[in-house]
């Protein structure tokens, strides 16, 4: 399964392309099934319906467990650094997990919760997240993990869309500097939930709740006299493993479906070759199981690999900017996979927390979440790696399971704010507008892709049309990204980013990420947001929200100064009709910046910002509003 170098995956990516079916076959034998498949393969775009490892069954934890148990019974499976560096961290081995896995699943079952019954996990980065997760998976239970961070409201829409009967929560959190009560947010959204029967707590902070007899039910109750071990239910290749929320353009979100078969082989097979993982290598995913890239590679990349993964419920600047680089340094982490949001916070601190720690264990550094800027690329690739780290750019979506498009190990060719090659088995296309296919290299257009792989979302949630409509319609017989992309000339793709972040000033188009990159360059900007705002001739003008290093004395001279810089990167049709200085971008805790309310800010629509309490920090809304306006 394992691609050793770049002569061998150029070799490996032609045969996927050529016989796909035979490709991911042969990939899939690897695995333990219980039923093996009739059919590797029955697809179409129209409908969509996509089906992989036709008649097969199969329980994903066999694969992490069973499978991995008599080699690897006493290594570190799970690795848990707490919020708070004094207390202490937990490590978990695969016996020690899977123990805990079965007996949470035998205490769900206990309360009469079964294949197919869809569980709401609203936790925080604990370790009991990933148990819960797995043992919903042990039992053939749809889990729908939510970001601990999300409002009554955000959660209360989840839940009632997916009927959740179940809820595991904690009494609180503790985020950076911040607490947060989640029993009171569950509870206030359970207010319009009459699907949920249970409320399962984890007394997380020994903190006192509000509980509700025959409704509440404490984590230590649930699991009191339960056997640990739980026979694995067989699933269908094609049954639902999870479903995982993400933001909609109508404003109510979209329950992206992923299962059961498809998914391991193809999470699996992209954690081994993009991480090149070896047996007793250190890996750490800094993201938030709340979000794809944390069921992706915390949990089951890493997991079926028999991997050690290390599992971090803080932030990086606390209790200061050194934080992660302390637990590379305390663990001896091999590869390492952050958001590039997350890089250019801790770049504004300088070096000098990184110069106080050792991070020569340091193998392979990847990115996610958001295209990478040159200039945060290259401190990655110079301060963090030393100059001897490849940065795997990985480019992938909720909707599309794991990573499509990356450097792969060590091996790949490296190109700044270039994500890479398209992985084994991914067909990636440039369209037109007019839905033809561009065949020129150094070229840019809508980026699709022609074919399936195993693990493309099925459906979304309860509403399968919109699953069509959303991914499937506007490029007949295509997927259908919402990305823009430019080939090079060697066949490496960059993204430029959403379409819908795309800027069109007089006829001219514009990624976001493209006029980001070049405002970025200027040596006093730290992080910057462009959207598109309407202007009566040009059609659009650009809006550029800046971060800079220090604090702004004379805006007008550093305005100049940026407006200079983008001219010698773009020219002058790319520059910035208005530039506001900022101490914050509006993100998710997964780092994406939220261009939909900076959108709204530029066009002055201050009164439909919808809701901002699944920010990182909402208060940076009011400082960008008091500022513009």
């Amino acid at each position: 399964m394992r691609i050793t170098s770049f002569e061998q995956y150029k070799e490996v990516y032609q045969e996927s392309i050529a016989n796909p079916e035979n490709f991911w076959s042969d990939i899939a034998s690897h695995f333990i099934w219980k039923k093996k498949w009739d059919k590797v393969l029955e697809w179409n775009f129209d409908e969509p319906k996509i089906e992989w490892f036709k008649g097969a069954t199969v329980n994903i934890t066999e694969n992490i467990f069973e499978k991995n148990l008599p080699q690897y019974e006493n290594k570190n499976a799970i690795i848990w650094e707490p919020n708070d560096p004094k207390q202490k961290n937990i490590t978990l081995t695969y016996k020690e997990l899977f123990e805990k896995v079965c007996q949470f699943a035998n205490g769900l079952k206990s309360i009469g919760i079964k294949k197919g019954d869809r569980v709401c996990i609203y936790l925080p980065m604990i370790p009991e997240l990933a148990i819960a997760v797995l043992a919903c998976a042990r039992i053939g239970a749809i889990h729908s993990v939510v970001f601990a961070g999300f409002s009554a409201n955000s959660l209360s829409d989840r839940i009632q869309d997916a009927e959740a009967k179940l809820v595991i929560t904690a009494d609180g959190l503790n985020r950076g500097a911040k607490e947060v009560s989640l029993k009171t947010i569950v509870d206030e959204a359970l207010k319009i939930c009459p699907s949920v029967k249970y409320t399962i707590i984890f007394p997380c902070l020994a903190w006192e709740v509000n509980f509700k007899e025959n409704h509440d039910l404490w984590w230590n109750d649930v699991i009191k006299n339960q056997n640990n071990y739980c026979p694995a239910e067989e699933m269908d290749s094609e049954d639902i493993l999870f479903i995982l929320y993400t933001s909609g353009s109508t404003g109510k979100p979209k329950g992206v479906v992923h299962t059961c078969g498809g998914y391991m082989v193809y999470t699996a097979y992209t954690f081994l070759n993009v991480y090149q993982y070896e047996k007793d290598d250190i890996y750490w995913c800094t993201a938030d199981i709340g979000w794809i890239t944390g069921h992706s590679y915390i949990i089951y990349g890493p997991l079926l690999n028999a991997a050690t993964s290390v599992m971090f419920e803080g932030v990086p600047t606390f209790p200061d900017a050194s934080r992660f680089w302390q637990i590379v340094d305390k663990y001896k982490v091999n590869q390492f996979l952050t958001a590039p949001t997350a890089l250019r916070s801790l770049m504004a601190y300088g070096e000098d927390y990184v110069k106080k720690q050792d991070l020569s264990s340091l193998k392979i550094l990847g990115t996610v979440g958001e295209p990478i800027n040159a200039e945060a690329w290259h401190w990655y690739h110079d301060v963090i790696g030393k100059g001897k780290c490849p940065i795997v750019d990985n480019w992938w979506q909720t909707e599309t399971g794991g990573i499509m498009i990356t450097g792969i190990g060590s091996f790949s060719p490296l190109k700044p704010t270039f994500a890479g090659y398209p992985l084994p088995g991914i067909e990636p296309v440039l369209l037109t507008p007019e839905v033809k296919e561009i065949q020129e290299h150094d070229v840019e257009g809508y980026l699709c892709i022609k074919s399936p792989w195993p693990a493309i979302l099925r459906s979304t949630y309860g509403d399968h049309e919109r699953c069509r409509l959303t991914y499937f319609s506007h490029y007949n017989g295509y997927y259908f990204t919402g990305d823009g992309a430019k080939r090079d000339e060697n066949g490496m793709y960059r993204i430029i980013g959403r379409i819908d972040d795309v800027i069109n000033v007089s006829g001219h188009r514009f990624g976001t990420a493209e006029i980001e990159n070049a405002i970025n360059e200027n040596e006093l900007v730290i992080e910057s947001a462009v959207v598109g705002y309407p202007h009566p001739i040009k059609g659009q003008s650009i809006y550029a929200f800046v971060v800079c290093e220090h604090d702004v004395l004379d805006e007008f001279i550093a305005s100049k100064s940026i407006l200079e810089t983008v001219t010698k990167e773009i020219g002058k049709i790319a520059l910035p009709e208005k530039i506001l200085f900022v101490s914050a971008l509006p993100k998710t805790r997964s780092g994406k910046i939220m261009r939909r309310i900076l959108r709204k800010i530029a066009e002055g629509d201050i009164a439909n910002l919808g809701d901002t309490s699944t920010l990182l920090d909402p208060a940076v809304v009011t400082e960008i509003v008091g500022k513009a306006f």
